[in-house]
Formats: C-alpha cells, structure tokens, sequence
C-alpha cells in the first residue's frame, strides 16, 4: 500500500511539474512525458509510449491531458488516471486563476507583455518543428494521396486565413475516408 501510494506521489509530482513549467501545449509536453516516465523513472517503454502519444493524439481534447491520462492508468489504473488528470490540469487552473484576478495589472505591464511575446517566438518555433516533423513522415511515406492533401490543406489555410480549420479537416477526412472506400472496393 505504501509503495503504491509512493507511486501515485510520484506521478502527481512529475505531471504536476510538467504542467507547470511547460509553454507550448501538448506537442512540448509529451517528449518531457517520454523522457521522465520511460527515460529516468523507466515505468513505461519507448515504443509504448509512442504507442500512448498516438492515441492520445486521435482521441478529442488536449493531448496533454490526454497522454496524461493514458500515462496514468498505464502506470496505476482508475486512480493512477484520476492521479494524472489532478497533476494536469492543477497548473493551468491555478495561473489562470491568478491572472484573471490580475488581468488589468498583467495587460498593462510592458515587462509582462515582452515575456508572453517572447513565449509566442518559441511556441511558434516548437509547433513549426513539430509540422517539420509530421510533414517528413508524410513525405517518407511517399503516399500521393497524403501528400497532396497536406499541401492542399496548407494551400487553403493561407488561401483563407478566415476560414476554419475544422472545414479543412473534414474535407480531409471525407477524401481519406472516400479514398479509403474506394481501394476496398478494387480488394479482390
């Protein structure tokens, strides 16, 4: 009981503090995930967790939180789930919570404002090497269909910048989708 208890310690402290000290979203969060839960506490393995990152990905909400929650029925079950979820989401309710008490003051700070410039710089920059890196994959793959959907897709979205990216991913998903149904149908 007690080691179990130690472990869910454990993995509120590591979700906690990655929540906490992480700008960027979940594309930042989940290689930190990899390298505390397989890399130092060695709770999880490579391909698992790369297995857990994909699923949190397709599944809907914050990949964060999502990972989070995989990470943490993998490693403690129900309560291990409940344990992460905690360390989450803790973080961001409570600066948020802080800063909506002292937005006037925090708008107006010249010295507020450069940091959460400079923050904007390297989140741009992770979430473009992110794209860098889903892109290669699309193009390793050497996959026609898929390629010409990801330059369709970010053709369009700098085409218009006003439309909404969801009706970008649901034109995607309907050529996939069709796409799909077409080449089960040419099986034998």
């Amino acid at each position: 009981m007690k080691r179990r208890l130690g472990k869910y310690k454990t993995l509120f402290t590591a979700t906690f503090l990655l929540s906490a000290f992480t700008f960027g979203g979940g594309y930042v969060i989940v290689p930190l995930m990899k390298g505390r839960f397989v890399d130092q506490l060695h709770w999880l393995e490579e391909e698992e967790m790369l297995d857990l990152t994909a699923i949190a990905q397709s599944a809907p909400g914050p990949i964060a939180v999502n990972a989070a929650i995989l990470v943490g029925w993998r490693v403690g079950g129900a309560p291990g789930a409940l344990v992460a979820i905690l360390g989450t989401v803790l973080p961001p309710f409570l600066i948020l919570s802080v800063i909506s008490l002292c937005y006037t003051a925090f708008r107006s700070n010249p010295i507020v404002a450069a940091a959460l410039r400079g923050m904007q710089a390297g989140v741009a920059a992770v979430i473009a090497s992110v794209v860098a890196d889903m892109a290669g994959e699309v193009l390793r793959k050497r996959d026609g269909l898929a390629t010409a959907l990801m330059a369709g897709a970010f053709a369009v979205s700098l085409a218009f910048p006003e439309l909404n990216v969801a009706w970008v991913l649901l034109a995607c998903a309907g050529v996939g989708m069709a796409a799909t149904l077409l080449r089960r149908k040419e099986e034998p």
